[in-house]
């Protein structure tokens, strides 16, 4: 990821919370393979794991699961295969998992106040914020391991209770109660977990960006939230909003500095 300085802004802490927030992670393999593209990608809900929730450089862990028949999956069981590795076994290449936030926004001159006015000298850019996960990759594929089977378990109940809960906000208060994995037949459970695979994933990298036109002066930015906040739409409510957070929070570092 390109992370130019004014943009890199963000903390572990924020990262991580960027990542629960949209769990929804775009997982890209790179592997050499005889039967299936080099380049795959695939959306995959992931939780993600962290010991210390305190900490400011814990990275943590992402566990998700994949559909067998996808040819992701099967080039991920190949390699691992084609090295006589067992489940349960790292891939030798690194993963990458992408996180983008819903908010995102194109961010026309219009916009510039200050300096679109005085010289002209602007341009159309995008406003944005992503994380990307970098690790090596744990993959659970045999569907009679005991292993892969508490793996797979744990998996979609923890995804399960996390999206119920925090996505949907079910507390069984007032609010229905969330939707178990238990709700479902056993048997039919079972079936669906042999058609998946498994994902662990230690972070080893972490790295994201606000793109929320910290790059502008002091006027362009109080003109590029007034003009998100005039089009009237959810969207831009929610940009002028970013737009704001991180321009304060500039201010915030620069005070401290100068302090």
């Amino acid at each position: 990821m390109y992370l130019r300085g004014v943009h890199a802004d963000a903390t572990i802490p924020m990262l991580r919370q960027l990542i629960r927030n949209n769990p929804l992670g775009i997982l890209t393999t790179a592997i050499a393979s005889p039967t299936y593209p080099l380049i795959q990608s695939s959306h995959i809900p992931f939780v993600l794991d962290v010991n210390d929730e305190n900490s400011e450089t814990e990275l943590g862990i992402l566990r998700g699961h994949v559909a067998r028949q996808n040819p992701q999956s099967k080039a991920m069981v190949e390699s691992l295969e084609a090295r006589s590795q067992a489940s349960g076994s790292f891939l030798e290449q690194e993963v990458l998992v992408l996180f983008n936030s819903p908010v995102h926004h194109y961010v026309t001159p219009k916009f510039y106040t200050e300096t679109k006015p005085e010289t002209g000298k602007v341009v159309p850019t995008w406003n944005y914020a992503a994380a990307q996960a970098y690790g090596r990759a744990k993959v659970y594929y045999d569907s009679k391991s005991a292993e892969s089977i508490a793996f797979l378990s744990k998996q979609i109940s923890d995804l399960s209770q996390y999206a119920e809960t925090s996505i949907m906000g079910y507390n069984g208060v007032d609010k229905p109660g969330p939707w178990k994995v238990s709700d479902a037949p056993e048997r039919y459970v079972e079936l669906l977990q042999k058609n998946i695979i498994g994902i662990e994933i230690c972070i080893e990298r972490l790295e994201g960006k606000f793109k929320m036109s910290q790059e502008m002066g002091q006027g362009d930015t109080d003109g590029v939230i007034k003009g998100f906040r005039r089009l009237g739409t959810e969207v831009g409510t929610e940009m002028a909003k970013l737009v704001e957070e991180r321009r304060d929070l500039k201010a915030a570092r620069s005070a401290q500095r100068q302090a």
